[in-house]
């Protein structure tokens, strides 16, 4: 049974998806939960444009960033960046197994080597004070068994990461798309689990899978945290009630309604700026998940003018 300290309810870092805008919309929903950038590359940050890349709106805290990369070097220098822009904690992407990732040799091919994951994570932690924390997989391939796993656990627990998140899922580097990755391989929840058991003080955060915050419960009788994806994003408004149920906050909970009129004027401000419209809207498209009318909110919604307040599901 877990401590009575607060659970680590997060969203996790999607690319594509997680980010400013993102972001800014799931706060007018909830307050507490931890938000994720989408994964950005060290090299990226260390010679790209760093307020496109960085920059966030001071409502989106708590906030981390999640670094790709397997440079110890150039992640230190990443890291130290993403620290002095304000982020919470910074997260090593030791998860994803898709082929563009895997070509910059960073990822879920990483858990091949642990020994390099545990020099970036060391390399990170001394070049800032915020939490260094990584995501990865149970396994990859064929390399798949527990041992292989804890291991690997031991490895950046040694380099000085006091939390992890882990996608209940192997990885197939080979023969599977990202999407086939996160569907296919079989959940094994009972593996994050036993990694809980093995090191009682380390942070684990459960990934993978989870739609319904009766499983949230469930899982939290043995790890500290959960971590949800897909889910937050087509089911935005899911995170309507998880302020009351896990973070003792009853502030009222916003419609869906008057979730749109306080995003409104965060939608003027950056198209003023130069954002295109649909960079924010194509967001919000699950808002109305299973309300009747829906479809026509989503039809519309591209085209919605900011006075208008008719289009929506009744």
């Amino acid at each position: 049974m877990m401590n009575d300290k607060k659970p680590l309810i997060s969203i996790a870092p999607m690319m594509d998806k997680t980010d400013r805008h993102y972001r800014y919309f799931m706060r007018l929903i909830t307050r507490h939960t931890l938000l994720y950038t989408e994964m950005i590359t060290a090299q990226a940050i260390v010679h790209g444009n760093r307020e496109r890349l960085l920059g966030f709106d001071s409502t989106e805290y708590p906030i981390a960033i999640q670094l790709g990369g397997s440079d110890p070097k150039l992640l230190a220098e990443a890291a130290k960046i993403s620290e002095s822009f304000g982020y919470d904690e910074i997260n090593l992407n030791v998860g994803c197994p898709s082929d563009r990732v895997q070509s910059g040799q960073f990822g879920a091919c990483l858990m091949a080597k642990p020994e390099l994951v545990a020099e970036c994570v060391s390399a990170m932690q001394a070049a800032v004070k915020i939490p260094i924390t990584v995501k990865t997989r149970i396994g990859i391939d064929h390399q798949d068994s527990y041992e292989f796993l804890q291991q690997f656990v031991q490895s950046v627990i040694k380099a000085g990461c006091n939390s992890i998140a882990i996608h209940a899922r192997k990885a197939w580097l080979n023969g599977l798309s990202p999407r086939q990755n996160r569907e296919i391989p079989p959940l094994r929840y009972e593996v994050v689990h036993q990694i809980k058991n093995d090191f009682p003080d380390l942070t684990v955060v459960l990934n993978g899978g989870i739609r319904e915050w009766e499983t949230v419960e469930q899982q939290l009788q043995f790890v500290d945290g959960v971590m949800i994806g897909r889910a937050a994003y087509d089911d935005p408004y899911l995170f309507a009630t998880v302020d009351q149920r896990f973070f003792q906050d009853n502030h009222p909970i916003p419609s869906r309604e008057e979730v749109i009129e306080q995003l409104k004027p965060y939608i003027q401000e950056q198209m003023r700026l130069g954002t295109p419209r649909h960079s924010i809207t194509r967001h919000i498209l699950g808002l109305f998940r299973g309300v009747p009318g829906a479809r026509i909110f989503r039809r519309e919604l591209p085209g919605l003018t900011l006075e208008e307040s008719s289009i929506m599901p009744v």
